[in-house]
């Protein structure tokens, strides 16, 4: 009955924290180099990031950074600072995946994959293909 008693408790435990996980990702983040801020919010059932701080929002003449590597022509003069990186991320089984991440330094599009470790470490794996051949970073809550 102790055992019965005890695994009852530890399924409704870690259903809880299954819940509380799924949302975890949402709020400000910084990237790994520092140059900007990214808020991860999310609509309906699937996880989108955009650009909210840039370290330096402007270019050597003073202009408002575009979108200059877009492989669109007609995105090109989108401002980077509001431009949505992550899109359609879903979360399964304790990561956020099936997204795509959007580089505007190079005008890449790439598949990703996101884990957390702890509340304020985001763990990004983005990649063409398979995500072994990929690259990774880590991105940390801005507090």
């Amino acid at each position: 009955m102790k055992h019965l008693i005890f695994l009852l408790l530890l399924t409704a435990i870690s259903f809880t924290g299954f819940a509380q996980n799924k949302d975890a990702i949402i709020g400000k983040w910084i990237n790994s180099s520092g140059e900007a801020h990214v808020d991860i919010t999310k609509k309906g059932e699937k996880y989108f990031g955009k650009i909210v701080w840039l370290k330096e929002p402007k270019d050597e003449k003073g202009n408002v950074k575009t979108d200059v590597k877009n492989p669109d022509e007609n995105q090109r003069k989108q401002p980077i600072l509001g431009l949505e990186i992550l899109k359609n991320f879903v979360f399964d089984e304790g990561k956020w995946t099936d997204g795509k991440i959007y580089d505007p330094k190079s005008g890449k599009t790439y598949s990703c994959n996101m884990t957390m470790k702890g509340n304020d470490i985001l763990n990004m794996r983005g990649y063409i293909g398979f995500s072994l051949i990929g690259r990774s970073e880590t991105w940390k809550r801005v507090k």
